[in-house]
């Protein structure tokens, strides 16, 4: 029997590792930091997040719409208020239980990659903090002076895309998903597609449809944040 060569442990971010969303959690700081009208981005953001919900987000408007206080306010503030927004929002967010999750495949030896579809701005500070080897998010045009565009650069990390960028990184170091051990963690609807590929899905604080499903197919269980 070929013993595969590489472990993954693959994690979805938000409500999976964190028991919120980081990306409508970044767009509520900035406003309050007045970045934008409250009653117009509240309305916008809370149609692209039942879209996201709902399975037909449409994300590359969603990026433009998530990084326009970014581009409006240049990188230097930006990177500034993302700074606060970590100590503030994401520190406290980061329980015990997601952190020793992660730290039981690293101490297994497994590759920790975060794959996530929220931007790479946003996620690569979070990343960090959990001490991921790979980050996987929506990466972000950047024009001559290093400014975002507002378009997205390559496949975005969503649903089905989610599969074809933890292959095009293996394809980079001469392997596919049949080649390796993955375990994959998320609380998603959308992420279907790569729960059903890897060796081990583990449906991590889903709702009732996707706990329903994981009951079908025998698919390990989680409510990492589960207090009772």
């Amino acid at each position: 029997m070929k013993v595969k060569p590489m472990k993954l442990a693959l994690f979805d971010l938000d409500q999976t590792l964190l028991p919120l969303d980081s990306d409508q959690s970044w767009g509520e700081f900035t406003l309050g930091l007045g970045w934008a009208d409250p009653h117009t981005f509240k309305q916008r953001n809370d149609g692209f997040y039942a879209d996201y919900n709902a399975g037909c987000l449409d994300i590359h408007a969603y990026v433009r719409f998530a990084t326009e206080a970014i581009r409006q306010h240049g990188m230097a503030a930006a990177h500034e208020a993302h700074a606060q927004f970590m100590q503030k929002v994401i520190q406290p967010a980061i329980k015990p239980q997601a952190l020793a999750l992660v730290e039981a495949h690293r101490a297994q030896g497994d590759t920790l990659v975060m794959v996530t579809a929220t931007n790479e701005f946003v996620t690569t500070p979070i990343a960090q903090a959990f001490g991921m080897d790979v980050l996987l998010a929506v990466q972000l045009v950047r024009d001559v002076d290093g400014n975002f565009t507002g378009e997205i650069d390559g496949t975005p990390t969503l649903r089905e895309g989610k599969v074809t960028r933890v292959n095009q990184w293996l394809q980079a170091q001469g392997l596919s998903l049949s080649e390796v051990h993955a375990t994959f963690y998320s609380d998603s609807m959308n992420d279907l597609p790569l729960l059903e590929k890897v060796d081990v899905p583990v449906v991590t604080n889903g709702g009732p449809a996707l706990k329903h499903i994981a009951q079908e197919r025998g698919w390990r269980i989680l409510d990492l944040f589960e207090t009772s």
